[in-house]
Order: structure tokens, then C-alpha cells, then sequence
């Protein structure tokens, strides 16, 4: 785990890239920061988290850091051990943790709950939804630093992934007072998560759907070896995707209003 600090004092916000070391968008946009070197007004961390797993270009070493939460000091798995590391290191800060997906190019905020934080902030960083979690949190980083939202910068890999990054960092900092000048908020809708869609053991799967978009009763969303999946009941698909997950194609959502 690499930590930096820009700024004299006590920290008490973080942004954190690299818990998945396949996800780089988060590392180049700290880089980018380091680079440019603002000044602030108030110091933050910038933590390059799972570093064994990014040099290699895989998800995790031996666990999903992101289902580790709190982790352990004598923990069996390297994951275990750093997500306690991570945990402490920012404990008490205001942090935002920056993700890629395979299923949605346009950045996405995700909280365990729309709080005062979510509310305050997440109108003010350039995402189009907001997707509460639920009781879907399975060792998220919530369950150690309460006050976390995470950001899906966009694709996997991708330029715009890492521009997005960027630009999200710069506007959390901003709404949380470390940089000078004011995010303007927008209403953003809020998502939250009902129930993973799962897939059963095939070669071959597909998605029909847009991410975000209403899928109604009776509609085809998926197939599975060539066999069409049709929808019981209406939901909204959030971090859909073919291939994205081993069991799932995402998770099926309620539209329940905005933040802004």
C-alpha cells in the first residue's frame, strides 16, 4: 500500500485507487494529482491500495480486497491483512474509491446509504446515478469506513475510464473543501439494490438491456447458451453484464428518487 500525503495536518480526507489491481483508472488519476500537485486547502491521503495485485495486472492476489472488510491483522489471505492496513490508515476520513466496470461507461456513484455525506457530495461529482447498496454490502469497504463513496469511472482499461477518474477526484476534493472553488450540485437519481440476477453454468451469455434503463415484466434481458431470459417483473439493471461476474449478470435495483 502506497500513501501520500498532500497538505500539513491531520487528515481528514482520502481518496483511494487500486483495491482492484485490474481497475487502474484510480492509480492514474492519483498519479495525475501527484503530478499536477494543487495546492489545498486542507490535507488529504491519496492511497494506492492493492500495489502486489496491480503490478501484476490481476484482480487480487489471493482474495477480492473489496469483500475483505475490516480484514485482520494475522488475517490468512495478503487481502485480509491490507484491507485492515487500509482501514486504519484512513479511518475517520471522508474517502472516495475509485472503481471500473465491464458493464457501464458513464461513471456512477455507489454508497452503502444516501447519508449526509452521499447527499452533500455525490450531487456534486459528474455521475449520472447513485446506487445504494443495500444489504448487499459482502465486505465492501463501508464496513470499515463508514463515510465511502465509491465510483465507477466507466470500462475497464479504458482512456475515458482514467479522464473520468480524474475529473471525479477533482470534484470530490472540491465539494469536500480540500481544493479551492465550488461544485455546482444537479439532481442525480438514486438506485437501490433488490436482488442479484444470477446465471446459470453455460458458455455463452448476453445482456439486451441498458444499465439504468426499465426493464418491464416479460421482457427478454438476457440469454444463456442461446436461451432467452425474461423478466418476471419489472426492475432496473445496475452493473449488468455479460461477463462482468461468475455467477451473475448484476443486480436488479428500485428507482427510489435523486439527491441533489
Amino acid at each position: 500500500m502506497q500513501v501520500t500525503k498532500l497538505g500539513e495536518g491531520r487528515a481528514e480526507v482520502a481518496v483511494v485507487g487500486g483495491i482492484h489491481g485490474d481497475e487502474p483508472c484510480g492509480i492514474r488519476a492519483i498519479e495525475r494529482l501527484l503530478r499536477d500537485a494543487p495546492e489545498v486547502r486542507r490535507p488529504v491521503k491519496l492511497v494506492v491500495a492493492n500495489e502486489a495485485a496491480a503490478e501484476r495486472g490481476v484482480r487480487y492476489v489471493e482474495e477480492d480486497l473489496n469483500r475483505a472488510f475490516p480484514g485482520y491483522p494475522d488475517g490468512e489471505t495478503h487481502e485480509k491483512r491490507l484491507a485492515y492496513d487500509l482501514a486504519h490508515e484512513i479511518e475517520g476520513c471522508r474517502t472516495l474509491a475509485l472503481h471500473s466496470t465491464q458493464s457501464h461507461a458513464e461513471p456512477f456513484a455507489v454508497v452503502d446509504g444516501v447519508d449526509d455525506f452521499a447527499r452533500t457530495v455525490c450531487p456534486r461529482l459528474p455521475v449520472a446515478s447513485v446506487v445504494e447498496t443495500g444489504r448487499f454490502v459482502e465486505g465492501r469497504i463501508f464496513k470499515a469506513v463508514p463515510d465511502t463513496i465509491e465510483v465507477e469511472c466507466g470500462l475497464q482499461g479504458s482512456e475515458d475510464a482514467a479522464a473520468n477518474g480524474y475529473r471525479l477526484v477533482l470534484s470530490f476534493l472540491t465539494a469536500t473543501g480540500v481544493l479551492a472553488g465550488v461544485a455546482p450540485a444537479r439532481d442525480t437519481p438514486v438506485f437501490r439494490l433488490v436482488r442479484r440476477i444470477p446465471k446459470g453454468v453455460a458458455s455463452e451469455y448476453e445482456v439486451f438491456v441498458e444499465n439504468f434503463q426499465r426493464v418491464r415484466a416479460g421482457e427478454t434481458y438476457a440469454a444463456v447458451d442461446g436461451e432467452n431470459v425474461v423478466a418476471d417483473e419489472q426492475f432496473y439493471p445496475v452493473l449488468m453484464s455479460s461477463y462482468g461476474y461468475e455467477d451473475v449478470f448484476g443486480y436488479a435495483a428500485d428507482r427510489v428518487g435523486y439527491v441533489g
